[in-house]
C-alpha cells in the first residue's frame, strides 16, 4: 500500500487496512501495525480517534506499555501536550521500580514494572497500548498505576477485543479504540479482509 495515499473519505478506522497480517506463524501477533505508524495521516487519524472520547477529560500523563504501546502512547502524549511514561517489561529500568506479574495474550508469564518516582497520588493517567486481546497486560499496567496512587483516566488501544479480560476493563474504565462496530467481530476472530 502506498504510504502517501490518503483516501478521499476518511471514516473512523480507514487506516486499519494499512496493517499487515502475520506471515510468520502462531508465535507472532496476528497483525503488524508498523505501516499504520509509518503513514502520516493514518497515524494522525488513529490518534484523533483514540482521543475523541476523552475530549475535555482531565489527563495529567500518558503511559505506554512495552513495547508497541510506546509508539502510540508517545504520539498520544504529544497530541495532548502531556508527558509520557514507559511501563516496561521487567529488567529494563535502572531506577527503583514497582513490579507486577501478568500473563500475556500468548499465555506466557511475565513481569511488568514502572519507575516509582513519576506517578503521585491522584495523578490521572491515560494508559495506551497497541492492542488489548486478553486484557492481562493492560490489567497489570492498571494495577501498577493504582498501586502508586494514580487514577486511570482511561484506556486506549488500536483494538480492544471482546474477551473476558477486555470486558472486565471496559466495565471499570473509560475506553477508546479504533475498530468500527461493524468490523469488531472480524477483529475478535482475527480475520482480515475488512478493507
Amino acid at each position: 500500500m502506498d504510504l502517501s495515499h490518503v483516501p478521499a473519505a476518511r471514516e473512523k478506522g480507514w487506516y486499519l487496512a494499512l496493517m499487515a497480517p502475520n506471515t510468520k506463524g502462531p508465535n507472532y501477533a496476528w497483525l503488524d501495525p508498523s505501516r499504520l505508524y509509518c503513514h502520516p495521516q493514518g497515524l494522525q487519524d488513529c490518534v484523533a480517534d483514540l482521543l475523541q472520547p476523552f475530549q475535555g477529560d482531565p489527563i495529567d500523563l500518558v503511559a505506554g506499555i512495552d513495547a508497541m504501546g510506546f509508539i502510540l502512547g508517545a504520539a498520544v502524549a504529544t497530541a495532548l501536550r502531556k508527558g509520557f511514561l514507559a511501563i516496561r517489561k521487567a529488567g529494563h529500568l535502572c531506577v527503583e521500580t514497582l513490579s507486577e506479574p501478568y500473563t500475556d495474550y500468548s499465555g506466557r508469564e511475565k513481569v511488568m514494572e514502572v519507575r516509582t518516582d513519576t506517578i503521585s497520588p491522584g495523578l490521572r493517567v491515560l494508559l495506551v497500548d497497541q492492542w488489548v486481546e486478553t486484557g492481562g497486560t493492560m490489567r497489570a499496567a492498571i494495577r501498577l498505576v493504582e498501586r502508586l496512587g494514580g487514577v486511570v483516566a482511561g484506556v486506549a488501544a488500536v483494538c480492544i477485543e471482546d474477551s473476558e479480560g477486555a470486558r472486565w476493563i471496559r466495565e471499570r474504565y473509560k475506553c477508546a479504540h479504533c475498530v468500527p462496530p461493524r468490523l469488531q467481530p472480524r477483529f475478535d476472530r482475527h480475520q482480515t479482509g475488512w478493507e
